[in-house]
């Protein structure tokens, strides 16, 4: 007869099956999940420390770059789906906590004949040493490289943001510069068109009408250029924003970034400051405990455990038992080169990233330096033709000056304007590349939230 479960086994087996983890289906999503506007972004940043109230971005007003930098981090696809990353971290930490199980067997011989009494029983329990040896590097390294993901998905925040704002930035520029071409294009455009009249009534040569074609040609190329360009800096905005391709809004005008100072200071703290740098140190760190743990696999599999049987004769005998390797081919030599092996492959990238970061900042502050005495130059040059263009047009009005002369006064200072815009916008570049760079400007916490909640 089979005797019912006692509530000591039924208490057990319930806590067994709590413990189970259960199904639980996740669904692909059947639509996109674009905004129509920028209304429907998320604009509420998290409070950094927890407690204040939290900022909400103003999408009802112009836009300025650092806007649009953090609502690129809050909305960003790619961003979103790079959380996983940090689930995959995350469970290996709680692998790296968790002991093999012990073992147990149990044994039963049923009596069939002989000299023997009674059925004789079996049983013992092993635990791995091994394994407990090496727990607390195991454990570290896998805390490193959870710390090494958040560090590095920061970083790809800075670089969403870095490239929204740069993109905003062409983009604000760019129509300045489209207003100057289409005027371009209308003074060739009145010229041309006065030239033909002249050339129909018998008044000039056909010849006069070459090198006005030809600028018209130019003008309408470079315009068109001009448009195509601004279309895929839009696409591109709205991708990282997460808004549909044909979405549009205002942005303000970009605040010329101010020089960091004391940049020598800047770089002496940079790893202490720089996300990417900063990751790649944790990858070393977890590395480094990879390399622990690998020469702590010198010790031989050890499991150590008790026994317990009792044979037919009702002989009962107890005592400990030890199961063990004999590291005679096998002492885990390979696992500690392959763990110092990308130790100094990790510590190669770590130097190489500081290198080039210390390089590419050391060349933005010699070119924006360049490009501001430049932008002075240009400054000047542009007012100055812009007078020359203003009393070109009182001459003409007073029939003192052919329109011919008055238009190339009139685009010559439009070229002036298309050179500040040129360089303005290219210190723009700089300044904001340099402050990501020297790891300033930026949230200093991950902001990018973990699924999308409405705000």
């Amino acid at each position: 007869m089979i005797r019912p479960l006692g509530l000591a086994e039924c208490f057990g087996l319930a806590t067994l099956l709590c413990g189970c983890a259960a199904y639980h289906a996740l669904p692909l999503p059947h639509a996109p999940d674009l905004a129509a506007s920028v209304a429907a972004l998320r604009v509420v940043l998290p409070a950094d420390p927890p407690g204040p109230q939290p900022r909400r971005i103003d999408v009802r007003k112009p836009l300025d770059l650092d806007a649009i930098g953090l609502l690129a981090i809050l909305n960003d696809p790619d961003l979103a789906s790079e959380r996983g990353e940090r689930g995959a971290a995350q469970a290996a930490v709680l692998q790296a906590t968790l002991l093999p199980n012990p073992s147990m067997s149990l044994g039963y011989g049923a009596l069939l004949g002989g000299p023997g009494t009674t059925s004789s029983y079996a049983a013992s329990l092993t635990e791995d040493i091994a394994a407990i040896v090496a727990y607390r590097p195991r454990v570290r390294s896998a805390q490193a490289r959870l710390a090494q993901v958040d560090a590095d998905l920061l970083w790809r925040e800075w670089q969403v943001a870095q490239k929204a704002r740069l993109l905003a930035l062409d983009i604000y520029w760019t129509d300045r510069s489209a207003t100057l071409d289409r005027r371009e294009l209308a003074l060739v455009s009145d010229e041309l068109a006065t030239v033909k009249a002249a050339t129909e009534a018998g008044n000039l040569d056909l010849k006069a009408l070459s090198p006005l074609l030809a600028a018209k040609a130019a003008a309408e190329q470079a315009l068109a250029a001009v448009r195509l360009a601004q279309l895929r800096n839009w696409q591109d905005l709205d991708a990282l924003l997460g808004l549909m391709p044909d979405v549009r809004f205002a942005i303000a005008l970009p605040r010329p970034l101010p020089q960091p100072p004391d940049i020598a200071r800047r770089i002496a703290d940079l790893p202490e400051r720089r996300p990417d740098l900063v990751a790649l140190r944790l990858g070393y760190r977890s590395s480094d405990e990879n390399v622990r743990a690998a020469i702590l696999g010198q010790f031989p599999a050890f499991s150590l455990g008790g026994s317990w049987s009792s044979d037919n004769s009702a002989v009962r005998s107890a005592g400990p038992t030890f199961t063990f390797d004999l590291p005679i081919f096998n002492r885990n030599q390979g696992e500690i080169a392959a763990a110092r092996a990308t130790r100094h492959l990790l510590h190669e990238q770590y130097q190489s990233r500081l290198d080039r970061a210390v390089g590419s900042i050391r060349g933005l502050t010699a070119q924006a330096q360049r490009l501001t005495a430049d932008l002075v130059q240009a400054r000047a040059a542009s007012a100055s033709a812009a007078s020359l263009s203003s009393a070109a047009r009182e001459a003409y009005a007073q029939g003192d000056l052919d329109q011919r002369s008055l238009t190339d006064f009139e685009t010559t200072a439009l070229d002036r304007q298309l050179e500040v815009i040129r360089l303005e916008r290219s210190l723009g570049e700089d300044r904001i590349t340099l402050a990501v760079e020297l790891g300033i400007g930026l949230p200093n916490a991950r902001i990018a939230p973990v699924a999308r909640d409405g705000t």
